[in-house]
Formats: C-alpha cells, structure tokens, sequence
C-alpha cells in the first residue's frame, strides 16, 4: 500500500441502490490502470444500508478504505473528510457516488496529471437534468465568474483529479464553509480542463435538494467574492444620491412655483423602497458575519465514527 499512485475519493450518502453498481466498476477501473490505485469510500451520515456495504466492500477488498462520519455533515465537507486520508502519492481523484461522473476517465486524467498539471477539472458538455436546473447551473455558474476575485471555471463541478500538493493545500485550509472547486482554484498552479458528457444517474434520486445548491452556491459568491460588500456601498452611494436630486426637487418646486409635491403614496414608497434597500444590506453582511461566526468556534470539520483501512475496522 506504500506504493499507491491515485487515491479516488467517493462521497456517498444514501446511495444503497447504486452501490453494487458503483463498486463494480470501481473494482474494474482500478484492476486495468497501470498505476497504482486505492478507492476513499466516504458514508455521510447515511440513514440507509451504505454504511454497512461500505464495510463488506472494504473487508472484501483492502483497496477499499472507508470513512464512516458520525452523522450527515454534507456533500463538501465528506469530501475534504476522505481529502484527510488520501495516501496517492501522485494524487487524488474526486468522483460522486451516483455514478454520473464516470471513474474510468481516470486514466485520462492520470495521463494530464503525468504532463504536469497539478489540478484536471471536468468540464460538463451535456448535462442530464431539467431545463430549469440546466438553466440555474449556467446563470449562477456564469455569474460567478464574473463576480469572483479569482478565475473560477464555469461549469465545473468537483470531479477533478488533484495533484499531491493541491491536496495538501486543500487540506491545510481549515474553513467551515467549504467550496471546493473554487479553494481548487484559488490554490493555483497548473490547470486544465477535461470535457465529458455528464451521465445520467444510475439509481436512486438526487441528495442534493434546492436548499443545499443555494447553500452552495452562497458560499461560492461569499467565500470567493467581495462583491456582496461593494454592493452595499453602491446601494448606499445610489440611495443617498437619490435623496439629494430629490430634495433639490422639492426645493426648486418651492422656489420656482411655491409648490412641493405631496402623497401619502410617494412617502409610503420612499418608506419601503429605503427600508428594503437596507434590510438587503444587512442580510448581505449577515451572511459574511455567519461564516465568521462559525470559523472562530474552531470546531472540527467531521467527526468521525468509524475507518476501515488496510482490511481492519477501528473505531473512532
């Protein structure tokens, strides 16, 4: 096991009716590569069987590492969590669990990987989901780009495969709220990307609701991104110019026709139109203020329950 080239790390949650799947395939990729290959089996808190296939696979297999969190603590910090017990001395490659990111691109991958890239991210050509959500993934991705500090790739999601040095980076980060393709950006070095046709999924449904792609896509713009903030001022700027045309308004209606306007209707209007502007500011810099909150605890990332490593089971 000192010899292990690529580490592939697999987020699963709740993913019993693609595991067998899964595991075949995997099973398959690793025994034709030409390097040496360990699989990172991550169980994120599932409420059904895939904690205990994850044990059969790796007492079966000694390939096979498993990382059983203590409970459900996210598809990003699941990954970092198996990121934390890469032993590729080449690297790692990040694949999801429901197959649609397809592991046999691994050699191509190696192949960039061996040319000197530190970091290859797939790019998604096609991918198989609603209008709605295909929608969605290329306004916000497109979005991003533009608002970022840094260049964050678009549609790119975290199926990559990372250098040893990219994954050591990424592991020295101790941020709460995690992004990782856009800390995979931030770390630099030598990147490229790798077109694919997203597959469909190979069973079960999708964990991934709503709610937690706003989430993500929060951290994303508030992690990487000082434009909320510049927002604010320019809300700010804009209000108080408003104000100033329109009290000159009112002052030359004096002046010049002995008239200021009046209404209930347009007070009312300023009323809400100030309030809003500045409920949003607020709710601007609470979001950055709640990702201090939760950094300056300094809690773990995980918790861990249980490894299954090397054919042996410790608890944690």
């Amino acid at each position: 096991m000192n010899q292990i080239d690529i580490s592939i790390v697999v987020p699963l949650y709740n993913e019993e009716a693609v595991f067998h799947i899964l595991f075949q395939r995997l099973t398959d990729v690793i025994n034709k590569t030409p390097f040496s290959c360990e699989v990172i089996l991550i169980n994120d808190g599932s409420s059904d069987n895939t904690d205990r296939l994850i044990v059969e696979a790796c007492l079966k297999d000694n390939r096979f590492t498993g990382v059983l969190l203590s409970r459900n603590h996210g598809h990003q910090l699941a990954v970092s969590a198996g990121l934390t017990y890469v032993r590729g001395k080449k690297g790692a490659m990040i694949i999801d669990g429901d197959l649609q990111d397809p592991p046999e691109l691994v050699n191509e991958f190696y192949a960039l990987l061996s040319k000197g890239f530190d970091v290859i991210y797939a790019i998604r050509k096609n991918r198989k989901e609603s209008f709605i959500k295909k929608i969605a993934y290329a306004a916000y991705y497109r979005l991003q780009k533009k608002i970022s500090n840094f260049n964050i790739p678009i549609d790119s999601g975290d199926f990559s495969m990372l250098s040893r040095r990219v994954v050591d980076n990424i592991n020295s980060m101790p941020e709460q709220s995690r992004y990782l393709r856009g800390m995979r950006a931030w770390v630099g070095f030598k990147q490229i990307g790798y077109e694919y046709d997203r597959d469909e999924r190979q069973a079960g449904e999708t964990k991934y609701s709503w709610g937690k792609l706003f989430e993500l896509a929060f951290n994303g713009i508030f992690n990487f991104s000082d434009f909320p903030v510049k927002v604010i001022t320019r809300l700010g700027f804009f209000t108080v110019v408003f104000s100033l045309i329109y009290f000159g308004y009112n002052i030359y209606r004096k002046i010049c026709y002995d008239d200021v306007p009046q209404g209930f209707t347009a007070t009312i209007l300023a009323i809400i139109l100030f309030s809003g502007v500045q409920l949003i500011s607020l709710g601007l810099i609470g979001e950055y203020v709640l990702r201090i909150y939760n950094q300056v605890r300094n809690r773990p990332l995980f918790v861990i329950d249980k490894i299954i490593q090397d054919g042996k089971q410790e608890d944690r």
